[in-house]
């Protein structure tokens, strides 16, 4: 779905605002060797190309002085700065001038001087940041942005004698900054601990049996690694000695703890119970499932949703027009109406405060952001916030079978030698031409052999070609040896049999003589049969599966799960011919997804409006092209994921038609002279607030359906 070059991550502090965040991202990528760096604000991280930290400092210090790239090691907790503290205190201070001079005035008559004194303290406490930060941003050139819009508002009220509403404004908006700033940093704190996967450290055994503290990074492959009561599994690897229940739920999703014991494979990020465990590892902590997570966790916002996108090109246009507008009403009403200029100028100001646009670009990414999230606690990895807009309008699901649907664990069910031809040399040959591919049938027939004769080793190939979509064709001491589907051996003249059996067929060939076929048999997983009945009741218009298998095994296991249609016996080419036909036929703002696990599977996913992967059994070049990775394979996960998708949709709209609903309202009851200035402050500040906690309520979506 787009296009994701190698990018560095960094956390960049000190952003006031998305428009901020969008700014800094126009600057950086107009700088050569920075084109594709982008900048998120919700996630308030950096992502730059390799060896280029320096060049986008100088960039982002020209633009945003207060801005800071830090290495990811180096963020705090937002709640932890003292800087905070300080804008708490200033903030307490202007209101407590503005309180005193309100009260003071209301029960007694104060002396003009000390009225007047006391607001004006209370205006500078308060908005002397705003009025700064708006003026290092004209000086720069940059006029046009919410700093801007509060600063002359209350000029204005000063110029037409209102400095109680000039001191409200300020107060109420830098209140309403601060309120905001603790509303997204608790949700992105919310969403960074809902994913806080990364293990610090693992206690490797030395050969003495002591253990000694290692980074996860630092421990080779192979080791044994000590898992304490109440730790996180550091790397994914096999138990070898102890048992416990370890938590998954960081992972999967799952509350309910699981058993584990010698023999089991745990992951990294499980966090062990009561017992002690040792751990054979089986990855290196950069190939392990949390490692992958966490990289596509962070890399997920590079790819912006289209909304995201049309509100920050909105919001560049947005405020200038604003402005405009405000002008036009602070000086055309007193010539054709009877209107005074003070009055005029008065709701143009309210115009001014109404019309900042934080509830829509604070909100929305938020939204997304949160999204992303949710499907990672569902075990559901997303590679950028334009698939859940995409996955949201999901009318046609394509599914592989095998892998996806199935369990991918073939089982060798009989064997149908030719007359004259033993079983065992059928067997035999069969395993011979496919012990070197990786494919699961052939995984499944070398196995069989393997268990029936552990003592015979199977010989290799002098030159081995693997068809895709057909089988192995090979040359073994000079034997031609073939073994994989009719298609396979009837292009090299060979004929079949048409076997009348249910299930996977292999036939086998040797210098062009027929000997038989295997008949393998691959169950269905068992989250298939809910997951086809959940996206039905989701409104899920077509349900399709295609296959290599041949047709009566598909239409069989289709007609199981009620896919409504299903084709079977095709190759990689006739897979992506079928998709592009599904998805022409499509309407316009429907999207089309195949969900696969197979090399094979790779063009389609790439090509599918959403590619959706098997993370746990799919092949690496799926996985890469695909948009979409279930981390646990279940199918399950697929209709979870559109249910998240449209939830997600539903709360972006949502915030959105109700930040521009309300400030309408208010912009006209301001443009008619019925909205008081420190009303329309508080109405701009309520509709952001709303609309950040808005967005957060999408890590409380339900998994079920």
């Amino acid at each position: 779905m787009g296009e994701v070059h190698e990018l560095v991550r960094y956390e960049l502090t000190g952003l006031d605002c998305p428009s901020c965040a969008s700014k800094v991202e126009r600057a950086l990528k107009g700088t050569q060797g920075l084109e594709y760096a982008t900048v998120d604000f919700a996630s308030s991280s950096l992502h730059i190309p390799p060896h280029q930290e320096d060049l986008a400092r100088t960039v982002i210090s020209e633009v945003e002085p207060r801005a800071q790239v830090q290495e990811n090691s180096e963020k705090s907790s937002p709640s932890s700065s003292p800087f905070q503290s300080l804008s708490v205190f200033r903030l307490l201070l202007s209101g407590g001038f503005f309180g005193l001079a309100l009260i003071w005035n209301l029960f007694s008559s104060l002396p003009p001087w000390l009225y007047t004194g006391l607001l004006t303290a209370s205006y500078i406490i308060a908005g002397y940041p705003v009025i700064l930060g708006a003026l290092r941003k004209l000086l720069r050139g940059q006029f046009i942005d919410e700093l801007f819009l509060m600063t002359l508002a209350s000029f204005g009220a000063i110029v037409i004698g209102e400095l109680p509403e000039a001191a409200a404004v300020m107060l109420f908006y830098s209140i309403g900054e601060e309120l905001q700033d603790a509303a997204v940093n608790k949700s992105r704190q919310a969403i960074q601990n809902a994913l806080s996967l990364r293990v610090s450290m693992a206690r490797l055994v030395q050969g003495s049996g002591e253990s000694s503290v290692l980074k996860p990074e630092d421990v080779p492959l192979g080791s044994l690694v000590e898992v304490r009561g109440g730790e996180s599994i550091p790397l994914d690897g096999v138990v070898e000695q102890g048992e416990s229940w370890v938590d998954t739920s960081s992972l999967t999703g799952e509350s309910k703890p699981r058993s584990v014991q010698v023999g089991d494979a745990v992951s990294a990020g499980y966090v062990n119970g009561e017992g002690r465990l040792r751990i054979r590892t089986t990855a290196t902590y950069e190939n392990s499932a949390v490692a992958r997570l966490s990289k596509l966790l962070q890399t997920a916002s590079l790819r912006k949703a289209p909304t995201e996108r049309i509100l920050s090109r909105f919001a560049a246009y947005y405020t200038p027009v604003v402005v405009g507008l405000a002008l036009l009403l602070a000086t055309l009403p007193p010539f054709l109406w009877e209107i005074s200029f003070q009055d005029s100028l008065y709701r143009a100001m309210i115009l001014l405060v109404i019309s900042c646009p934080c509830a829509l670009v604070v909100s929305v990414p938020l939204a997304y952001f949160a999204g992303i999230g949710r499907a990672s606690l569902d075990k559901t990895l997303l590679k950028g916030a334009d698939v859940l807009d995409a996955a949201s309008r999901i009318q046609t699901i394509v599914f592989d079978k095998t892998g996806t649907l199935t369990e991918g664990k073939f089982t060798v069910q009989q064997i149908h030698p030719l007359d004259g031809i033993t079983p065992d040399l059928l067997m035999k040959t069969a395993a011979q031409a496919l012990c070197e591919s990786s494919h699961p049938i052939a995984q499944a027939v070398t196995k069989t052999w393997q268990v029936q004769h552990p003592s015979h080793v199977l010989l290799s190939a002098e030159t081995h070609q693997e068809i895709r979509g057909q089988g192995v064709m090979c040359v073994v001491q000079g034997h031609t040896l073939l073994a994989g589907n009719a298609l396979l051996l009837h292009t090299n003249g060979i004929s079949t049999h048409d076997p009348k059996q249910d299930g996977t067929v292999v036939h086998v060939a040797k210098n062009h003589c027929y000997l038989g076929y295997l008949l393998l048999d691959d169950g269905l997983k068992e989250g298939s049969f809910s997951a086809l009945k959940s996206l039905k009741t989701m409104g899920i218009s077509q349900t399709v599966m295609l296959t290599g298998d041949r047709k009566e095994r598909a239409q069989s296991t289709g007609a199981r799960l009620g896919i409504h249609e299903v084709q079977g016996e095709l190759l990689p080419e006739g897979k992506m011919d079928a998709l592009e036909t599904y998805m022409a036929q499509s309407s316009k703002n429907a999207t089309v997804a195949f969900v696969g696990d197979g090399m094979n599977d790779a063009p389609v996913i790439l090509r599918s409006d959403v590619g959706m992967a098997m993370g746990k059994s799919g092949t690496d070049l799926a996985i890469e092209a695909a948009d979409v990775i279930y981390m646990d394979d279940d199918p399950q996960r697929i209709p979870q994921l559109v249910a998240t998708a449209r939830k997600t949709r539903h709360i972006v709209k949502g915030n959105i038609i109700f930040a521009l609903s309300i400030k309408l309202i208010l912009m006209i009851m301001g443009a008619f002279g019925t909205l008081p200035l420190w009303v329309a402050i508080i109405g701009d500040v309520g509709v952001a607030l709303l609309a950040v906690m808005n967005s957060l309520r999408i890590l409380l979506f339900p998994k079920e359906i």
